[in-house]
């Protein structure tokens, strides 16, 4: 059978056995380097040679930044100790941790954990990276939505860089811990570490981070982010040296405007800016009335031959401008490559099955688009690459896009102060204008903020005020938060006894700012309600009933033996619950769903166990149509309708509420809406066309995936939450394929090639009529082959998809491999063989 194994295994060339000969040589002698105390730092920064040639190759980079080299080399990070560093947008601060994750690969043959805030960029990341991996021979590992396996493969002998989500990451961290192998896991970089202070991602990204203190002390610890403020915070946290720089590879000039004058910001000047210039752009009267604000002026001054960003308050506003926009262009703007643009508007119809936005119809001839999360993610992506190659030049886009994949531009102009009706945060302010300034490409970048008379005090405070404070998140998140923490710290047994969770407790980023965030009550206080909460709701068991007079004594004898010896234990609810990672606001809700779920499931269809796997959160933000709601409700079926019985829904609550008329028996608003997005999801495993659906429901296509993607984490999430509960053994198997159908939502033939980072549904069908029918068949494929025939696939695109594909396949092979030693393997626990 071993034999059959190796047999599998590819006969190289004898150049390519020397090349890997020559390789491994390298890196041998710079893992020598690293382990020394020497200043020689090797062939590339204790990296071999082949790393400087691949960064040339696939990105173009021949030489570093002065403060790149500098920060490499810094002692601080030669001793590996944790490190946050910070600098403008466009600095270049990816490529030093990257450099940092080759090493730690590389050179002292350890996995390495990188966490980013969206799903999006972890694929970009993913498809970035996976060349990398197939030339040094490291697996990159994709933990986002639906994908990651916990606990991760433990390899034989190739190093993993596990790419992940915030909330994966965290998943991640924790099936490590519980398996006993986080010491395996050399190196962690958090992107964006300001996104520490926001919300419950903050909260779990804390979580995350103060877990591997606590466990692995040989676990180093990157953060980056361009928009830090109390870094001692972090600082203390993390026990991390600090590294900044106010390098940026592309000057960035800064503007107001204000009716027709444009001033410059100018820190030095009594109010903050000097006047700059007068537009100089003749309005007619219907151009006036349509674009007071003189944006065609501002933009015309740049495209088409220049890029430029607009970023407007809301997602209507976004598509309203660049109507408007395109109604005052010249129509020479036409003929700048029109037919890469007919192209565009032909890719998008064959990705959204035949169908077009209307506005993109109207904006794409004119090198205009708009771009925010109503879009699906195909044809975000698409327009994204026409942008970047210089095919669009000009996106009106959200906030979002500021956070998201790297889209920069000559000019960037911010529509108004206000992100919806909030005013602008410095943090975001510095986000959005960063995106200005192409490296290698533009001498300079300017940033253009329209502001009304009303807004110019406060614009003027934005723009000189400092960037805003890091604050936990850890005990404002409740459920999300604090419980979270304590239940999965006893789940994991990382800390059972009271003094161990209070100790655990002052080390996190929360323990390090609790006199500026505790005003009322103590972290100890706060410590046994926490655990007292999770016991009254049946997450939790102690032995001793934690007493009123324990909760209020003074700080001065709350450090007693004996209070810092009552343990806990997890129940069976609650290691469901840490382990399915569901918000314990919902976990009991949950459990009776699926309780009652057991009395009469639904099988004739997937309607009920869609229902099941809705998230709580998103149906509680829901406002059905109830006129649709009707009319969806009497197309199902009677077994479908036995559903909505089921859970306590009934088609004359429906129709009544539909027609306005009063209602003398409530329903749970939570239960009606998520029966509502059932309906939804239903209506797209059925069809599979999210435009279809999303004219059927009357809902953005982006929503419409959005909510799709939630569902698939959740049904994941419920899918371990019953693999830890005996009496919903039931579901384990019908969660798996439903967790399959969301995350793909297309037909069976297509989930192999969606399996690879970066193909989308779109694209799946196209490889697929074109022959390219699995997983093996895109990792053997002539990127340039794929070129000529894949419709709209540019180069950069097709070497993504097969390296990313050869990735893949790698991992798979390397995983059936390791089954069939450890199938081959004496048990350790084989009984001795006596000698005759």
């Amino acid at each position: 059978m071993t034999v059959n194994a190796k047999a599998q295994i590819p006969i190289f060339s004898r150049t390519k056995q020397l090349k890997e000969t020559h390789l491994s040589e390298e890196i041998n002698v710079a893992k020598k380097t690293i382990e020394s105390s020497s200043d020689d730092v090797g062939p590339f920064y204790s990296l071999p040679s082949k790393v400087r040639d691949l960064y040339v190759q696939l990105k173009g980079i021949e030489k570093l930044y002065e403060w790149q080299h500098t920060c490499l080399t810094l002692n601080s990070v030669q001793e590996r100790k944790n490190l946050i560093y910070s600098l403008p947008t466009s600095g270049g601060k990816t490529l030093v941790a990257e450099i940092l994750m080759l090493q730690e690969l590389l050179c002292r043959r350890k996995d390495v954990l990188m966490i980013l805030p969206y799903v999006a960029i972890v694929q970009e990341k993913i498809s970035g990276l996976s060349n990398f991996g197939i030339e040094l021979g490291f697996f990159v590992e994709e933990y986002a939505g639906s994908k990651g396996r916990f606990p991760p493969i433990k390899r034989r002998e190739k190093k993993s860089l596990y790419i992940a989500t915030i909330e994966k990451g965290h998943g991640l961290v924790n099936s490590l811990i519980e398996t006993g192998r986080i010491s395996s896991l050399g190196l962690v970089v958090v992107d964006e570490l300001h996104m520490i202070a926001e919300g419950s991602r903050g909260a779990v990204l804390e979580m995350t981070l103060a877990k591997i203190l606590y466990t692995s002390k040989t676990t180093q610890i990157i953060g980056m982010s361009a928009t830090l403020n109390n870094v001692g915070d972090l600082q203390e946290f993390l026990q991390a040296e600090y590294y900044t720089s106010q390098f940026r590879p592309v000057e960035l000039k800064e503007y107001l405007k204000i009716n027709d004058a444009i001033y410059e910001v100018d820190s030095k000047a009594e109010n903050g800016m000097t006047f700059s210039r007068l537009l100089n752009y003749k309005y007619s009267d219907a151009l006036k009335k349509m674009d007071p604000d003189h944006l065609v002026a501002l933009v015309t001054e740049v495209i088409p031959n220049n890029s430029c960003l607009v970023f407007c308050p809301t997602k209507k506003n976004c598509e309203n401008v660049a109507e408007m926009i395109c109604k005052f262009l010249s129509k020479d703007y036409l003929k700048h490559r029109e037919k890469e643009k007919q192209e565009i508007i032909k890719n998008l119809k064959s990705i959204c099955s035949g169908n077009l936005c209307p506005v993109l119809k109207r904006t794409i001839p004119l090198g205009v688009a708009y771009h925010h999360s109503g879009l699906t993610s195909d044809e975000r992506k698409l327009l994204e690459e026409a942008y970047s190659t210089g095919v669009l030049c000009l996106l009106t886009c959200t906030s979002t896009l500021a956070a998201g994949v790297n889209l920069p531009a000559r000019r960037v102009i911010l529509r108004a102060p206000y992100v919806a009706k909030e005013f602008l945060k410095r943090s975001q302010y510095k986000q959005m204008i960063g995106r200005a300034g192409r490296a290698g490409i533009d001498s300079a970048g300017e940033s253009i903020l329209i502001l009304q008379e009303k807004d110019k005090q406060q614009a003027l405070e934005l723009i000189s005020r400092p960037l805003e404070n890091c604050y936990s998140h850890l005990v404002q998140e409740f459920t999300k938060g604090i419980q979270t923490l304590f239940l999965s710290l006893i789940g994991l047994k990382i800390a059972t006894h009271l003094g161990d969770i209070y100790h655990f407790m002052s080390g996190t980023l929360f323990g390090v700012q609790q006199k500026i965030l505790l005003k009322e009550k103590s972290l100890w206080e706060i410590t046994v309600e926490s655990l007292k909460y999770l016991t009254e709701k049946g997450l939790l068991q102690n032995d001793t009933i934690l007493t009123e007079k324990g909760l209020t004594q003074k700080d001065s004898s709350y450090k007693s033996e004996e209070w810092f010896q009552y343990s806990f234990h997890i129940t069976k609810l609650g290691r469901a619950s840490f382990k399915g990672t569901i918000d314990l606001a919902y976990c009991d809700i949950l459990y009776r769903d699926l309780q009652k779920g057991l009395e009469g499931l639904v099988l004739e269809s997937l309607l009920h166990l869609i229902y099941l796997t809705t998230p709580y959160d998103i149906a509680s933000q829901c406002d059905p149509d109830w006129m649709i709601y009707f009319k969806q409700f009497n197309q199902l079926s009677p077994a479908e309708q036995n559903v909505a019985a089921l859970v306590g829904v009934s088609e004359n609550y429906i129709g009544k509420k539909a027609s306005g008329q009063a209602i003398k028996k409530t329903v749970d608003k939570d239960i009606v809406n998520r029966l509502y997005l059932s309906l939804v999801l239903y209506a797209l495993l059925k069809e599979t066309s999210i435009w279809s659906v999303s004219e059927k429901f009357n809902m953005p296509r982006g929503y419409i995936q959005s909510l799709l993607t939630a569902a698939a984490t959740f049904s994941c999430c419920v899918l371990h939450f019953c693999e830890e509960l005996e009496e919903f053994w039931v579901y384990k198997a019908l969660l798996v394929e439903l967790t399959k159908k969301l995350t793909y939502c297309v037909k069976a033939e297509l989930i192999p090639l969606m399996e690879v980072t970066g193909v989308l549904k779109g694209r799946a069908k196209q490889l697929y009529n074109a022959g390219y029918k699995s997983l093996a068949h895109l990792a053997n494929a002539n990127p340039e082959v794929l070129i000529k025939t894949i419709d709209h696939l540019s180069r950069r695109q097709a070497k993504q998809i097969v390296s990313s594909a050869k990735m893949l396949l790698n991992e798979k092979a390397e995983a059936l491999q390791e089954e069939v030693e450890e199938l081959l393997r004496l048990p350790a626990d084989f009984p001795p063989v006596e000698k005759a």
